[in-house]
């Protein structure tokens, strides 16, 4: 069902500044920064082995889903992603045992996967994101 951790989302308010951070922290840098502009959010893409760090920060402060997770928590982890084959076989299994999920159907997002979210009183208060990808975000 759950072939690997996809990647790791983490929260902060700043994102230039935590990349900055990480530059000198650990020697690396982002392997894309993407907008999500109906999410208000922008995204950094970490490449850690077989897994990736997702930094997520709001374009404008306390808007969108990341913004709010800010405003109620601070920074920190936001959600893990888990990688999936075949997410729609998955969803509707989940929907017949009655697993709460935040949307009504799998989203196909941008860069090509379609991601789903399982809410977290689920699964040990954790925000988690199931990934279907046909290729990998980051080579």
């Amino acid at each position: 069902m759950l072939n690997k951790i996809d990647h790791v989302g983490i929260g902060v308010y700043d994102l230039d500044a935590f990349i900055e951070k990480y530059e000198k922290l650990f020697n690396i840098k982002p392997r894309r920064v993407v907008t999500a502009k109906e999410m208000f959010t922008r995204i950094a893409f970490f490449k850690l082995g077989e897994s990736m760090l997702e930094i997520l920060s709001p374009i404008t402060e306390g808007k969108g889903p990341i913004g709010e997770f800010l405003r109620n928590n601070g920074e920190g982890l936001h959600h893990i992603g888990y990688r999936v084959d075949n997410l729609k076989s998955l969803w509707e299994k989940m929907k017949k045992d009655n697993v709460k999920l935040m949307y009504k159907e799998p989203m196909l997002i941008d860069d090509g996967a379609l991601i789903a979210f399982i809410e977290p009183e689920e699964t040990g208060n954790v925000l988690t994101e199931l990934v279907q990808r046909e290729k990998e975000l980051l080579e």
